[in-house]
């Protein structure tokens, strides 16, 4: 569908429904509608041109008596084709800056994303969201500390001072030394790479270093690399969710509780996040989907605002915004999240 389906007075009306419904949450009505128009129009005719968008599956009504409500194609349509999305003003812009950058000492990128999706709650009424990959963060520092004797915990600290432990099973037999030495090995290769360019820089470089590393070294080697390379199996990545509670809010039905209770299920059970990432990832600026068009909140019926955010090389190791109801304020949203995208990748750069 396109703009040029809709003549000027079916125009007028649809945004009218939207923007009232956005506003209030509320079914509306064609009384309501034509006092509203800046075109004089009686409701019976008003009540007409609902129907015809109805009948193009813009337009839903709940109950047989109420108003109009837009069904997802007709949010699709207006966010595409009608919405005016505004800018932040300066003054949001350095109440951002300053709630985000106040974590940047700290050298966590952890705490500076944490931040991120608290201050995007509180500006959106909604619930800030950061997922990020594990295993793009850049490595400082590996150590192998032996705790039984057939296994060890893999120590890895990150540039940004971030820490992870991860146990391994180590061959029978092993010396202390071939610790030592797979801790060193590792080090003169990792430091301020990510995991993956590590796998392929130890492959290259491999058999000229035969002779610096035994055979039991080379399986610490080789299972730690192994263990923390696939650790975006079966762990996908961070998620970091903020203001939950702000989706409790304007709860009316039954039906509302349990549609945020899908959403927490989502959001604990991490359900498709590889996906959504692979979605964010497809292109720049910010990506809008509602409702079913994503699988992970599909059964909520929750809409989702989301940009991607970047590393020093310019590498999309992430993605933020904001997950709401439906009638999130777009206009609003949408820069809000794009600004904070940026200003991250900044600050991460």
């Amino acid at each position: 569908m396109s703009l040029s389906d809709l003549d000027k007075r079916s125009r007028e009306i649809f945004r009218s429904i939207v923007e009232t419904y956005l506003q209030t949450g509320e079914p509306v009505g064609s009384r309501n509608v034509s006092r509203s128009l800046s075109m004089s129009l009686s409701p019976a005719s008003v009540r007409n041109v609902m129907a015809d968008l109805e009948h193009m599956g813009l337009l839903h009504s709940p109950h047989t008596s109420a108003g109009r409500l837009p069904t997802e194609i007709g949010l699709r349509f207006f966010i595409d084709a009608l919405l005016e999305v505004g800018d932040l003003s300066q003054e949001e812009r350095q109440r951002i800056d300053v709630q985000v950058r106040a974590t940047q000492n700290y050298n966590s990128s952890e705490q500076v994303l944490t931040e991120a999706s608290q201050m995007l709650s509180g500006l959106s009424c909604g619930a800030g969201v950061v997922l990020t990959h594990k295993t793009d963060m850049r490595m400082k520092h590996i150590e192998f500390v032996r705790i039984e004797p057939l296994k060890a915990l893999a120590v890895l600290v990150g540039e940004d001072g971030s820490v992870e432990n991860r146990i391994i099973d180590l061959p029978e037999g092993l010396p202390a030394s071939a610790l030592v030495a797979a801790t060193n090995y590792l080090n003169a290769h990792l430091q301020g790479r990510t995991l993956s360019e590590v796998r392929k820089e130890l492959e290259k470089v491999r058999e000229a270093d035969q002779a610096e590393l035994d055979l039991l070294s080379r399986k610490v080697v080789d299972e730690g690399l192994a263990l923390w390379s696939g650790a975006g199996v079966d762990d996908p990545g961070t998620l970091i969710v903020r203001g939950r509670s702000n989706l409790l809010t304007d709860l009316e039905a039954a039906e509302d509780l349990e549609r945020i209770r899908l959403l927490f299920d989502d959001l604990e059970n991490k359900r498709d996040l590889i996906q959504l990432l692979g979605l964010a990832e497809k292109g720049d600026g910010v990506r809008i989907f509602i409702g079913s068009e994503n699988n992970l909140f599909s059964l909520s019926g929750s809409s989702l605002v989301v940009s991607p955010y970047r590393d020093r090389d310019q590498r999309i190791v992430g993605v933020l915004g904001v997950i709401g109801p439906t009638r999130l304020n777009y206009a609003r949203v949408i820069p809000m999240v794009d600004y904070t995208a940026k200003l991250v990748s900044r600050i991460l750069g």
